[in-house]
């Protein structure tokens, strides 16, 4: 009996600490602690640089035997190390033209269907997929009654974003917002949170019809970058997109696997899909590892947009 109640009262605590934790963070300046800490991870200064790099491979016991450049010193500042690419061997693809493979390497916290426009979050919390897209009418309704996957990148993992399925870039949109921490203590904590942060939202015409990568900013990330536009943070405080494929701009196709962005700093991915579009695999479980490449899902009809 004793031990049962002091696991209750531990769980209690964690609990009551996990929503304090949340409560603060309504507090802090969180864009100016991202400015703070976009300067620190960009010093070239070696002794910097070098000490917040040894610390961090310490601490989250980072396999610097993946890393195509597997010295850490040789790393020009501690963004350059955070965003490094891994061997070419290290993430194989999963096999299958139809397979759908994880973009990132990271932790799934929700996966399933869109429900009445309605995406899960947490126990007790969901959140609107038309305020997620930035309230762009015509590609929320692409994804009603669709599929989402959300997958959590910790500071331990690689942090490049992959193309889970070859596709036509249409828009890129950029949502202005919060930056709370996107920890599972925080996601079970902060009503909205996915659709509150700051977020670079990009639409694909794929096999599998209409597709949405959802990079989501963080308490320290609101630098993110595309392979096509380089660092994403416009001035304005309002939405601001750009579409692709039109007379004035060329098309820009990724294929399965390739790279079409980065975090610099931790942060939260989410895919969307349309409704009967692809079928999500069995491994997308809250609190299951995954790795980019991996398989997540099939398509399950071809469509187009």
């Amino acid at each position: 009996m004793n031990e049962y109640k002091h696991a209750d009262t531990s769980e209690s605590e964690s609990t009551l600490f996990q929503r304090v934790f949340s409560l603060v963070q309504y507090l802090l300046p969180h864009h100016l602690l991202s400015l703070v800490m976009y300067w620190i991870t960009r010093s070239e200064w070696k002794p910097l640089k070098n000490l917040i790099i040894r610390n961090i491979i310490k601490i989250y016991k980072v396999d610097m035997g993946i890393a195509a450049d597997p010295v850490p010193s040789n790393y020009r500042s501690f963004n350059d190390f955070f965003t490094r690419a891994l061997k070419p061997e290290a993430r194989p693809l999963a096999d299958g033209k139809d397979s759908l493979v994880s973009p990132v390497d990271g932790t799934v916290s929700q996966a399933g269907q869109i429900i009445d426009g309605r995406i899960f979050q947490a126990k007790g919390h969901d959140y609107s997929l038309n305020e997620l897209l930035g309230g762009d009418p015509k590609w929320t309704e692409k994804f009603v009654d669709g599929s989402f996957a959300t997958i959590y990148l910790s500071p331990r993992d690689y942090h490049r974003i992959h193309m889970p399925i070859t596709g036509t870039l249409k828009k890129m949109c950029h949502v202005p917002g919060r930056l709370f921490s996107v920890s599972p203590a925080t996601t079970r904590n902060i009503p909205r949170l996915f659709s509150r942060n700051e977020r670079v939202v990009n639409l694909f015409d794929t096999e599998a019809g209409p597709m949405a990568l959802i990079m989501v900013g963080a308490i320290f990330v609101s630098s993110m970058d595309t392979v096509w536009a380089g660092t994403v943070t416009p001035k304005s405080r309002r939405v601001t997109d750009w579409s692709y494929g039109k007379k004035s701009t060329a098309a820009i196709k990724l294929q399965r696997g390739a790279e079409m962005g980065r975090f610099n700093m931790g942060s939260t991915v989410i895919l969307l899909f349309g409704k009967d579009a692809v079928e999500l695999s069995a491994v997308l479980e809250p609190e299951a590892k995954l790795q980019m490449g991996q398989e997540i899902g099939a398509i399950t009809s071809e469509q187009t947009v």
